[in-house]
């Protein structure tokens, strides 16, 4: 533990490109203040992966948070990885250890299974879905499968090159939970229904063949569905994305994507802070900061 008067900690940071909007600045200030410490978070648009380090070797740095496109690229650049962001294959929050070395875990899924959870627990042990195959479903595939024990998984993506890399990536999962690819409504018609959806993509209007067909598939598991479950979209920019808005039509339980970033927090303050002050957060505090800066954000309100 550092002493107050060798502490040079100063600064928390969200790194990535078109993070400049973030929402999450006024709830990590307020988390800090409450917790004594006098840092600022920053959301720091960082052109490349070298930019990022840069600011987690200095002195000031007290802890980070990443997103696109570097939650990949980072991980070679850390001194070290736990197990979540191995198993994972993808790193969104890094930490100094005790003897100063930067290590890297992912918390993501900590964010989604909160979001699912807050819900209902029903899910557990059910067939899921996941729409897309890039680095924000793998988060989605250890939540589901490694904590929620769903099975099988559905996987609905427009590129199938993306898809056998996250199967392949899989594997350390074992050979219990099924992962199948969904191609065709078709083969959607001859799966079983699924109880948690999360959605891992950007918000757009399907345009080319294989995105048309993707929001078809979904279409589908929205509406032939006779239990309706709970949807996830990890996409908050819009708030009201498609895909949380076809899912209130066909009567899902619809959570934005806003509260994954609350549901990290003890985690993350309990790797960057000293000792158990962590468990001194005050939470409901936090939330409100959370949801007003959601409410009140012209960037994700549109």
């Amino acid at each position: 533990m550092q002493s107050s008067t060798d502490d040079k900690r100063k600064f928390t940071y969200l790194v990535g490109i078109g993070v400049t909007h973030s929402i999450a600045p006024p709830m990590h200030n307020y988390i800090a203040k409450s917790l004594g410490y006098s840092w600022q978070f920053l959301a720091q648009e960082c052109g490349t992966i070298e930019d990022a380090m840069t600011l987690f070797r200095q002195p000031t740095f007290a802890g980070g948070v990443v997103t696109m496109p570097y939650k990949s690229t980072i991980m070679r650049h850390l001194d070290g990885l736990d197990e979540h962001a191995t198993k994972i294959g993808a790193c969104n929050n890094v930490y100094r250890a005790p003897d100063g070395s930067l290590r890297g875990t992912n918390t993501d899924w900590l964010g989604i299974k909160g979001c699912l959870l807050d819900v209902t627990s029903e899910g557990r042990g059910k067939p899921a879905l996941i729409i897309g195959a890039g680095g924000a479903s793998r988060a989605a595939l250890y939540a589901l499968i490694d904590q929620l024990c769903c099975n099988p998984v559905y996987i609905v993506n427009r590129d199938v090159d993306e898809v056998a890399a996250l199967v392949k990536d899989a594997k350390v999962y074992g050979e219990r939970p099924k992962i199948a690819y969904i191609t065709s409504r078709e083969q959607a018609e001859k799966s079983d229904e699924p109880f948690y959806i999360v959605g891992t993509v950007p918000d757009f209007e399907p345009s080319t063949p294989a995105e048309v067909e993707v929001r078809n598939i979904v279409e589908y598991f929205l509406s032939a569905s006779n239990k309706k479950g709970v949807l996830l979209d990890m996409c908050f920019k819009p708030r009201r994305t498609r895909l949380l808005k076809a899912g209130e039509r066909h009567g899902w339980t619809t959570v934005e994507g806003t509260g994954i970033i609350g549901h990290q927090i003890e985690e993350q303050y309990r790797l960057w802070c000293d000792g158990d002050a962590s468990r001194a957060i005050d939470k409901k505090g936090a939330w409100a900061v959370l949801n007003q800066a959601a409410a009140s954000s012209p960037a994700i309100n549109f």
